[in-house]
């Protein structure tokens, strides 16, 4: 029974935990590493085909995003989510396929330029996409399921989006003495922000033998008032329209866009600006199109009160009069040739692709406008240089002045504070053997881990990727040292030959689970498999 730390070791993005227990292979999450990345990922202590399970927190591309790059290398075990994040991967993982497959085919136009005959490889397909998604295995909140002999699983609501969880796991193997071992182990996922619009506050799990839990905010407070989003975001949009002017809010798809859509219901129920009462607001994302129905789709098991109360007025508490959803590229161009004043919600959050950067264009000019962030802007995104206060940016090959007013929306945030935490660590009723600070930056996990072990008496580590722990023993078996990241050359290998590749994996890793079969079935195995081979040597 050993754990092992791959991905969100000392990193924010990247999230990823490998679990051996009773003769099964299974991960926790398979993010993307987004952003600047400081030390390198261990690689997996088995092969991508031989995992049996995924136990998925939440859908966030830094937990989710490599799931489809597990299926094209083999994996066809079964994925476990709450039923919301089931819905929200069906759509966000297919996007991010989108998302590979055009920048490699952008890749590859300029590669032919520039007279390369070498094809550079999205990192996963469509098809991979759609294969994981055909995998996925929707569960209720807390209920206990047996995911197999020995290992138990559980989704606790933790209030960070639609369908985010903790995975509390109970592991039950025998040890080499022949005595029966138990251990539960609870992966806290992202611990959600209190009072946030929409969604549940974050629920505290009771037991745990051991704990992995995230340390984003691990250094940083949240102001104790709640902020006035409502009345802020009034304000804004008022003194914006007496302009004569666009409120542009860069918003990411799957959370954010949803809360804004929330915070705009208020303003027109209390008509909050009766000077531009009937204001049209747009969202124009169709993956925010998409995360929205979901969102009405989970009401009862995701909602919080105030929201279900809503409901049951018979009030969708984020739609209202004047909201258009746009789709199609048409419809996209048209609210930038209508010059009545507006509110533009698109993706991405960060303004490195997609929509917003055309209505970026047609409004960052305009000294009557507003670009509103709402939401965190990493270090090198074109978001960061806007919050910084650049004076001209480039977009789709023009040079652009930025003359309209660049604001930000304080306070909004999904992720738990210290304080918040804490609250969470001590909701266990018994202090854990072990607690394993992951998902904050180098300096934040240690500090974390420092915080909860003088502060709070938990025995608490930040271990680096590639570190492994005997759980039944109580133990580190290899304390890993961080690695950092060298620089990578690009991809370019035939898309072809990357698959015929992932494909011998497989091959690979199905021959070894038949291992102790009949064998007159082994027999015929090989047969056929070196009929194969012969037939491509000829």
């Amino acid at each position: 029974m050993k754990l092992t730390f791959i991905g969100a070791a000392h990193e924010v993005t990247g999230s990823c935990h490998y679990l051996n227990a009773c003769g099964k292979h299974i991960l926790v999450d398979y993010g993307m590493e987004q952003g600047i990345n400081t030390f390198e990922n261990a690689e997996l202590p088995c092969e991508e085909a031989m995992i049996d399970y995924v136990l998925l927190t939440h859908a966030h591309i830094d937990h989710s995003g490599l799931i489809p790059l597990l299926y094209a290398k083999g994996f066809r075990g079964q994925i476990y989510a709450t039923e919301a994040t089931a819905d929200l991967c069906s759509i966000m993982l297919r996007d991010s396929a989108h998302i590979q497959m055009a920048e490699a085919e952008w890749r590859n136009r300029k590669a032919k330029r520039s007279a390369s005959l070498n094809e550079y490889v999205p990192l996963y397909t469509m098809e991979d996409a759609d294969g994981a998604i055909r995998h996925l295995v929707p569960c209720p909140y807390n209920d206990k399921i047996a995911i197999c002999d020995g290992v138990d699983i559980r989704f606790s609501d933790v209030g960070h989006l639609l369908g985010s969880a903790a995975i509390e796991v109970w592991v039950r193997e025998r040890e080499p003495s022949g005595l029966m071992a138990e251990r539960k182990i609870v992966f806290s996922g992202d611990v959600g922000n209190l009072n946030q619009p929409l969604i549940k506050d974050p629920s505290l799990v009771a037991e745990a033998d051991y704990v992995l839990v995230e340390s984003t905010y691990g250094d940083r407070l949240h102001t104790k008032e709640k902020p006035d989003y409502v009345g802020s975001l009034a304000k804004i949009i008022k003194e914006t329209f007496d302009r004569g002017g666009n409120v542009v809010i860069p918003s990411f798809a799957v959370g954010r866009t949803q809360e804004m859509l929330y915070f705009i219901r208020q303003i027109k129920e209390r008509d909050m600006i009766p000077e531009h009462r009937d204001f049209p607001v747009y969202v124009d994302s169709p993956l925010a199109v998409e995360a929205t129905g979901i969102f009405n789709k989970n009401v009862s098991s995701c909602y919080d009160e105030e929201a279900i109360a809503l409901v049951k007025q018979g009030i969708n508490p984020i739609s209202f009069p004047d909201l258009n959803l746009t789709i199609t590229s048409d419809e996209s161009r048209a609210i930038n040739e209508d010059r009545e004043c507006k509110v533009i919600i698109s993706a991405s959050g960060m303004c490195e692709a997609g929509r917003i950067r055309h209505h970026l264009k047609h409004n960052l000019w305009r000294a009557e406008s507003t670009v509103l962030f709402v939401g965190y802007q990493a270090i090198g995104t074109l978001g960061r240089a806007l919050v910084e206060g650049i004076k001209e940016v480039r977009l789709f090959g023009e040079t652009i002045e930025v003359r309209a007013s660049i604001v930000t929306l304080p306070g909004i945030s999904g992720h738990a504070d210290k304080n918040g935490l804490i609250r969470f660590m001590q909701g266990f009723q018994n202090k854990p053997r072990k607690v394993f600070v992951v998902h904050g930056e180098d300096s934040i996990c240690t500090a974390f881990a420092e915080c909860l072990k003088h502060e709070y008496g938990m025995d608490a580590l930040a271990p680096y990727s590639g570190s492994e722990y005997d759980l039944i023993a109580d133990r580190i078996v290899y304390a890993s040292s961080p690695v950092r990241v060298a620089p990578k050359k690009s991809r370019k290998v035939s898309d072809v030959f990357e698959r015929l590749l992932a494909a011998g994996q497989r091959l690979l890793a199905v021959i070894r689970k038949n291992e102790g079969g009949a064998n007159k079935d082994l027999a015929k195995f090989a047969d056929q498999i070196n009929s194969l081979c012969d037939k491509w040597e000829a």
